[in-house]
C-alpha cells in the first residue's frame, strides 16, 4: 500500500528536529520512516558562494532535489534506500551509511520540502513549525556552535545573510499551503499531541 506521506518544514531553529524526535518516540521503526533533506546536500564544490566568497547552504540549489525526490518515490514503492549521512562539515563526526526502510507512514523533513514542487505534490499532509525570529536565532546559535562546532561569528553571519533571507523567500510563503501550523514559541506539546493522535488513528485503520 502507498504510505501516508507527511511533509514537515519550518525555518531554521523552529524546532523541526525535536518535534520529529518526540513524534517518532510514539511509533516503531516499522510504522514510521523519516527521510531528511539534510542528507541530500550537494558536494562542497557545487555549492554557491555569496559576495564574500562564503558558501551559502541555505539555498534550494544547495540540495540534490532530484535524488531526494527519487528516494522518496522509491520508499513510496516499498523499496529500501541507502544514503551517506551528511555531517555538516564537522570533522569530529564520522559519516554513517543510512538505511531507510519503507513504512506505512513516511515523514519527509526539510527546509525546502514545500518549495520543491515535485516533492510538495507527493505530500498527503503538510506540517509547518513556526516560531518567533528571536527564538530561532538563539536555537540556531546553540545548535551550530555546540553540535556542529561552528564559530559564533560564522553562525551569526550566516543567519543574517543566508538563513533569514532564505526563510523569507523560500519557506515562509508556503505557510499558507500547510494543513497544520504548529507554533513553537513556548512549546509544541499540543501540536505534537494532535499529530500523534492522527497518526495512531491512521495506523489503527490500516490494521483493520
Amino acid at each position: 500500500m502507498k504510505p501516508l506521506v507527511i511533509g514537515i518544514t519550518g525555518g531554521s531553529g523552529s524546532g523541526k528536529t525535536l518535534f520529529i524526535k518526540k513524534l517518532r518516540e510514539h511509533f516503531s521503526e516499522h510504522e514510521v520512516c523519516l527521510i531528511s533533506q539534510d542528507d541530500y546536500y550537494c558536494p562542497m564544490e557545487q555549492q554557491q558562494k555569496d559576495d564574500l566568497g562564503i558558501i551559502n547552504f541555505d539555498l534550494p540549489v544547495s540540495i540534490d532535489k532530484d535524488a531526494f525526490h527519487d528516494d522518496i518515490k522509491a520508499l513510496m514503492k516499498g523499496k529500501k534506500v541507502q544514503r551517506p549521512e551528511y555531517t555538516f562539515n564537522n570533522e569530529k563526526v564520522n559519516p554513517k551509511l543510512l538505511t531507510f526502510a519503507p513504512a506505512p507512514v513516511l515523514l519527509v523533513e526539510g527546509l525546502f520540502v514545500f518549495h520543491f514542487k515535485k516533492i510538495r505534490k507527493l505530500l498527503d499532509l503538510k506540517i509547518f513549525l513556526h516560531a518567533k525570529e528571536n527564538l530561532k536565532v538563539i536555537r540556531r546559535i546553540k545548535r551550530d556552535k555546540i553540535e556542529r562546532n561552528y564559530p559564533l561569528d560564522d553562525v551569526l553571519y550566516r543567519y543574517q545573510h543566508h538563513v533569514l533571507p532564505a526563510f523569507e523567500k523560500y519557506i515562509e510563503p508556503y505557510i499558507e499551503k500547510a494543513d497544520i501550523v504548529v507554533n513553537n514559541n513556548e512549546n509544541f506539546e499540543m501540536g505534537l499531541e494532535v499529530v500523534t493522535g492522527y497518526l495512531k488513528h491512521y495506523l489503527w485503520k490500516q490494521r483493520k
